[in-house]
C-alpha cells in the first residue's frame, strides 16, 4: 500500500517539477501569452485545463479497454472536446466576466498537445488511480505556471496585484512606489515572462530539487 501511494505521489510531483507543461516541455503555450496579463484570468484559466486534464485521464483510461486502436485518436479528441464543453458551460454559467475573455482560449484547450499526448502515453496505458495521479499533476503543474506567469505580469506590468475571492475580484495591495513597467501586460511581455520564469524555474530545479531527490536515494 505505501508502495502504491509512493507512486501515485511520484506521478502527481512529475507533473509539476519534472514534466511541468509549460516550464519544462514548452507544450500548450499559447494561453501563457495571451491570458496571463491578469491574475484572475490565469488562474481560472488553468483550473480549466486542470479540470478537463483530470476527466480526459479519467475517461480514457476506464475507456482503454474497449477503444480500438486505429481509431484511438479521434476517439481521444471528442473526449477531450466533450470535456471542453462542459468546462465552457460551467464557466459561462459560473463566471461570466472572465469567460468573455479567455472562452476563445477555453475553446482552443481541444488542441492542446499536452492533454492529447497525456491520454495516448499514459491515460490509454494504466488504470484509473494512477491516470488519475498523472491528470492531477499535469493539470496542477499547468495551473501553477500560468498563475505564477499572470503574477509576476499584473504585479510588474501595472504595480498592483488583484486576486479573486469567491467570484468576484478584490484588490489587495499597491506598490504606491513602483511605476509600471506597462510593457508587461502586452503581448511582448508574455513571451518575456515565460523566458524569465522559465528559465528561474529550471535554475531553481537544477540547484535544489534535484539535489534534494538524490539525497533522498
Amino acid at each position: 500500500m505505501s508502495s502504491t501511494n509512493s507512486s501515485l505521489k511520484e506521478l502527481f510531483l512529475n507533473g509539476i517539477i519534472k514534466e511541468n507543461t509549460i516550464f519544462k516541455l514548452a507544450l500548450s503555450l499559447c494561453p501563457s501569452i495571451a491570458v496571463t496579463n491578469n491574475l484572475k484570468n490565469g488562474l481560472y484559466m488553468g483550473a480549466a485545463v486542470l479540470f478537463v486534464q483530470v476527466m480526459v485521464n479519467i475517461t480514457i483510461s476506464l475507456m482503454r479497454k474497449v477503444i480500438q486502436p486505429k481509431v484511438r485518436l479521434p476517439i481521444f479528441m471528442l473526449v477531450i472536446s466533450g470535456w471542453v464543453t462542459v468546462t465552457q458551460f460551467m464557466m459561462a454559467a459560473f463566471v461570466p466576466d472572465v469567460y468573455a475573455k479567455v472562452g476563445l482560449y477555453i475553446a482552443l484547450i481541444v488542441a492542446f498537445a499536452s492533454i492529447l499526448a497525456r491520454a495516448e502515453m499514459f491515460a490509454s496505458k494504466n488504470g484509473l488511480l494512477p491516470s488519475m495521479a498523472d491528470g492531477l499533476g499535469m493539470g496542477t503543474g499547468f495551473l501553477f505556471a500560468l498563475t505564477t506567469i499572470s503574477f509576476f505580469r499584473e504585479l510588474v506590468g501595472k504595480g498592483s496585484l488583484t486576486v479573486p475571492t469567491g467570484l468576484a475580484t478584490q484588490h489587495v495591495f499597491t506598490f504606491v512606489n513602483t511605476k509600471p513597467l506597462l510593457i508587461m501586460v502586452l503581448p511582448a511581455g508574455g513571451f518575456l515572462a515565460v523566458g524569465i520564469l522559465m528559465a528561474a524555474f529550471n535554475w531553481v530545479d537544477a540547484k535544489y530539487l534535484k539535489k534534494s531527490t538524490h539525497g533522498t536515494h
